[in-house]
């Protein structure tokens, strides 16, 4: 049964990392690639992580893991969201510039 649940969310983060980078590729412009990049990573990397947990079982790695994972979760959107916001912004100062 552990196994099961390991290959499930393990298989599950690869997927997200694949459709991640998928995006990535496919995607037109730097905002929807960002979402792509911030939304798959974010739960790939999370999806991963707890298989890592269910792997070593409940201990003291494991409540490290669950560290790195509440960080992951909080870092990756926000970061993402400035790099948004400062090339937004960047193209608005552009825009007034040249008005």
């Amino acid at each position: 049964m552990k196994a099961a649940l390991m290959s499930i969310f393990l298989l599950g983060g690869l997927f997200f990392f694949s459709v991640g980078t998928v995006g990535l590729l496919r995607f037109p412009d730097l905002f929807t690639r960002a979402h792509s990049a911030a939304k798959c990573d974010t739960l790939g990397a999370v999806l991963s992580l707890i298989a890592l947990m269910i792997y070593s079982g409940w201990n003291y790695p494991s409540l490290k893991l669950l560290l790195v994972l509440i960080f992951l979760w909080t870092t990756n959107p926000t970061a993402t969201h400035l790099i948004a916001k400062a090339v937004f912004l960047k193209k608005e100062n552009r825009k007034n510039i040249t008005e």
